[in-house]
C-alpha cells in the first residue's frame, strides 16, 4: 500500500490537466491509467481550439496549463477562426501532430515536480462512511436524489484491479469515454473506451454502490484515410494564418509556423447519402435512446436530420507532419457503418474514389453522472473528497476536458494540503470562477444549474460576457488569479504579463497624444461628415472608439497569390478610412499583438464599461450564500414546482438559483428574504 495527496484517475486531456494542477498545488500527486504510453492521446480530431473552444485552451493556459503550450510545439497549421467577425468571437485553432503532442505531453508529466505516474486499472473507490449512522440510513443516503445529495462518504483511496490499495487525500475521476465504454462499428458491440484499449467497468460498479446514478451518452470518431490514395488535386486547399497566433502566452512563435501543412475541402454526395440511408438498419448506434453530441453529429445523424440536403462539407486534415504519418482525419463524416459499407460510401466521395481506409470510423457509448452532483469546485456533494472532470460530467471535447481538469485538480490539491496542515487555520482555498470571469466558469456554471441531456460543449453564444472573455486577454483575467493561488509555476509568465500590461498602457498613451480638431479628423478620414462640428479636439483613442479608425485585424501577410483562391480568407480590414498607423506615428513600431488587443479594447471601450456594470451585479448576487441544507418547503410563497427544481438542484448562490428556470421573480424575491432573515437570526 503507498499513499499521496491526490490520485488522477485517467491520462486523458482532463488527466493530465488535472494531475498537473494538482502538483503545482503543492500536493503529492499520483496519474493511474492504463497505459502510461497513451498518456495525452488525441483520442478523436487532431486538433485543438475553435470558436469557444480557442478560448478555454487560452484560459488553461493562462493558468499555466499544459495543452496550450504542447499544441504550440506540435501545431502543423494555425488559424484564427472568425476572423470576419469582431474579436469577441475570434476562434484560435490549431492542427496538431499526434505523434508530437503525445511525446511532448508524456515527456513533461514523466519529469514533473511531485508527480508519479502509475500504470493500473481502478476497481473501486475507497470511502469512509459516518460510524454514527445505522444502515437504513446509509442507504437513504445513498439513495437520494442526485443533484440534492448531501455527502454521505468521504473518499480515502482507491483499489487497483491488481488488489493494491493507493490511499489518498482526495481523488479525481477524469475517465472519458473509458467508464463503462462500448465501442459500435455497424452491428458490432464490445467492451472498449478507445479502439484496442479495455473499458472501466470496475469502477461505474463502484460509483452505483456510493449512490450516483448513471447515465449514457455516445460519440464517434471518423474513418481514418491514406493520404497517398487520395485525389488532392481537385479540391480547394486551405492554408494556415501568417503570422501564426501561438495558443500560449509564453510562446512568441511555434516551431513549425514556416512548414504549416494544408487541409482540403470536399463533400458528400447524394450517392452518398443513399449508400448510408439504405443502411440505416446496419448501426446499432444511432438509436435516439442515447443523446450523442448536437453540434457535432455523425453523418448518419445529419442525413436524418437535414434530408433536404444533398450535401455536407468535409475538411481532410492531415494528423501530422508528413515524416510522422500519412494518415489523414476526414472531419464532418463521424460513423458507426460496417466497414464494408464505410469504404463503399468514402469511394463516392469527389477525390476519394481510390482511397484506402487505415481504420474504420466507430462511435462510442459511455457512462456519465449528472454533473449537478458537483459543487462549483468540481467536487461531489455525495463524496467529500471525490472530485470528477471530463466526460464524465457529461460534456465532449478536448478542450473542455483540459479545462474542467485544471480546475478539479487544482482545487484537488489545494484542499489536500489544507487538510494535512497542521492547524488548518482559515478557509480551505479554492479555484472558483463565476460566468463573468471566463468560459471556463460558463462552463461549470452551465454543468452545475442545469445539468446535461446532450454532450455538451463550450461555444461563445453560451457566455453573456463574451466581449470582456476574449482569447487575447484570458491573461490578464486569469494568471495573477491562479498566481495568487501558488498555481504558477511557471515564473516567466507573471513577468511577460507585467511586460505586456505596460505595452499596452504605451500603446494607449501613444494614442492619447494624437489629438486633433473636428475639422483636422474631417481631412484626415477623407471628408467622413460623421465627425461632427462640435469643436472639441478629439484624440485617436477616442475616435477608435467611436469607430473611425481601427487596426487591421486580417490574419494573413502571405502575397494574395499564395493562398487558394477558393477559401480567400474574408478578414475584416480598417472599418472604412485610414489604419491607425496612417494616422498615429510610431504606430506601426508597436508589437501586433498589443496593437491588436489596445485597439480591441478600445473599439468595446464603452460596451465593456456596460458588461461591467452588469458583471457587478452578477458577483453581488454570486456573493449571497444559500446553505446548502436549506428547506424550501418552508418558504410558503414558493411554488411545489419552484420547491422541486430548487431542491433537485440546491443551488449554491442567488445567482445559481436565478440561473436553474423555472424560478419566478417573486419566488427569487421570497427566497432572498429567506436567506437575509436566517442571516440575521
Amino acid at each position: 500500500m503507498c499513499e499521496y495527496d491526490v490520485v488522477v484517475i485517467g491520462g486523458g486531456h482532463a488527466g493530465c490537466e488535472a494531475s498537473a494542477a494538482s502538483a503545482r498545488a503543492g500536493a503529492r500527486t499520483v496519474l493511474v491509467t492504463q497505459k502510461i504510453d497513451t498518456i495525452g492521446e488525441m483520442s478523436c480530431n487532431p486538433s485543438f481550439g475553435g470558436i469557444g473552444k480557442g478560448v478555454l485552451v487560452r484560459e488553461v493556459d493562462a493558468m499555466d496549463g499544459l495543452c496550450g503550450r504542447i499544441a504550440d510545439l506540435g501545431g502543423v497549421q494555425f488559424r484564427i477562426l472568425n476572423r470576419s467577425k469582431g474579436p469577441a468571437v475570434h476562434g484560435p485553432r490549431a492542427q496538431v501532430d499526434r505523434v508530437i503532442y503525445k511525446r511532448h505531453m508524456l515527456q513533461t508529466l514523466e519529469s514533473y515536480p511531485g508527480l508519479d505516474l502509475r500504470a493500473g486499472s481502478v476497481a473501486d473507490i475507497l470511502l469512509e462512511r459516518p460510524t454514527d449512522l445505522d444502515e437504513r440510513s446509509l442507504k437513504r443516503l445513498a439513495s437520494q436524489d442526485s443533484a440534492s445529495a448531501v455527502a454521505a462518504a468521504t473518499v480515502t483511496g482507491v483499489r487497483l484491479e491488481s488488489g493494491e490499495i493507493i490511499r489518498a487525500r482526495k481523488v479525481v475521476i477524469t475517465t472519458g469515454t473509458f467508464l463503462g465504454g462500448e465501442i459500435h462499428i455497424g452491428l458490432k458491440a464490445f467492451p472498449s473506451g478507445r479502439k484496442g484499449e479495455a473499458a472501466s467497468t470496475g469502477l461505474s460498479k463502484s460509483l452505483k454502490d456510493a449512490g450516483f446514478r448513471l447515465g449514457r451518452m455516445k460519440t464517434g470518431t471518423p474513418p481514418r484515410l491514406a493520404g497517398s490514395t487520395i485525389d488532392f488535386s481537385r479540391m480547394p486547399k486551405q492554408l494556415g494564418d501568417m503570422p501564426v497566433t501561438p495558443f500560449s502566452f509564453v510562446h512568441d512563435s511555434v516551431p513549425y509556423a514556416n512548414d504549416q501543412v494544408a487541409c482540403y475541402q470536399t463533400h458528400t454526395t447524394p450517392a452518398v447519402h443513399k449508400v448510408i440511408e439504405a443502411n440505416f438498419d446496419q448501426s446499432i448506434h444511432i438509436r435516439e435512446t442515447v443523446r450523442g453530441p448536437r453540434y457535432c453529429p455523425s453523418l448518419e445523424s445529419k442525413i436524418k436530420r437535414f434530408s433536404e440536403k444533398d450535401s455536407h462539407v468535409i475538411w481532410l486534415e492531415p494528423e501530422g507532419l508528413p515524416e510522422h504519418t500519412d494518415v489523414v482525419y476526414p472531419n464532418g463524416i463521424s460513423n458507426t457503418m460496417p466497414e464494408d459499407i464505410q469504404l463503399k460510401f468514402l469511394r463516392l466521395i469527389p477525390g476519394l474514389e481510390n482511397v484506402t481506409m487505415t481504420q474504420p470510423g466507430y462511435g462510442v457509448e459511455y457512462d456519465h453522472i449528472d454533473p449537478r452532483e458537483l459543487k462549483r469546485t468540481l467536487e461531489t456533494k455525495r463524496v467529500t473528497g471525490l472530485y470528477m472532470a471530463g466526460q464524465i460530467n457529461g460534456t465532449t471535447g478536448y478542450e473542455e476536458a483540459a479545462a474542467q481538469g485544471i480546475l478539479a485538480g487544482a482545487n484537488a490539491g489545494l484542499a489536500a494540503g489544507h487538510d494535512k496542515a497542521p492547524d488548518r487555520a482559515g478557509e480551505t482555498p479554492q479555484l472558483v470562477l463565476d460566468r463573468s470571469d471566463g468560459y471556463l466558469g460558463v462552463l461549470i456554471d452551465d454543468l452545475i444549474t442545469r445539468g446535461v441531456e446532450e454532450p455538451y460543449r463550450v461555444f461563445t453564444a453560451r457566455s453573456e460576457y463574451r466581449l470582456s472573455s476574449r482569447a487575447d486577454n484570458a491573461d490578464i483575467r486569469l494568471t495573477r488569479r491562479a498566481a495568487a493561488l501558488g498555481l504558477i509555476r511557471d515564473t516567466s509568465r507573471l513577468a511577460r504579463l507585467d511586460a505586456v500590461e505596460a505595452d499596452m498602457a504605451q500603446a494607449q498613451a501613444l494614442l492619447s497624444q494624437v489629438v486633433y480638431l473636428p475639422h483636422e479628423w474631417e481631412a484626415k478620414l477623407g471628408g467622413d461628415r460623421r465627425v461632427g462640428r462640435n469643436g472639441a479636439r478629439t484624440s485617436a483613442l477616442d475616435m477608435i472608439q467611436k469607430g473611425f479608425l481601427a487596426e487591421d485585424m486580417s490574419a494573413d501577410s502571405r502575397q494574395p497569390e499564395n493562398i487558394a483562391p477558393e477559401l480567400m480568407p474574408k478578414a475584416r480590414k480598417c472599418t472604412g478610412g485610414p489604419r491607425i498607423s496612417d494616422i498615429v506615428p510610431g504606430w506601426a513600431d508597436v508589437p501586433l499583438n498589443i496593437r491588436r488587443r489596445v485597439a480591441t479594447e478600445a473599439m468595446y471601450h464603452g460596451y465593456l464599461r456596460q458588461q461591467q456594470l452588469e458583471a457587478n451585479t452578477f458577483k453581488r448576487e454570486e456573493s449571497l450564500r444559500l446553505p446548502v441544507d436549506i428547506d424550501y418547503s418552508q418558504i410558503r410563497v414558493l411554488s411545489r414546482e419552484e420547491v422541486d427544481r430548487l431542491s433537485r438542484v440546491r443551488p449554491d448562490t442567488l445567482g445559481a438559483a436565478r440561473r436553474i428556470g423555472g424560478i419566478t421573480p417573486g419566488g427569487m424575491l421570497a427566497l432572498l428574504k429567506h436567506v437575509r432573515r436566517a442571516a440575521d437570526a
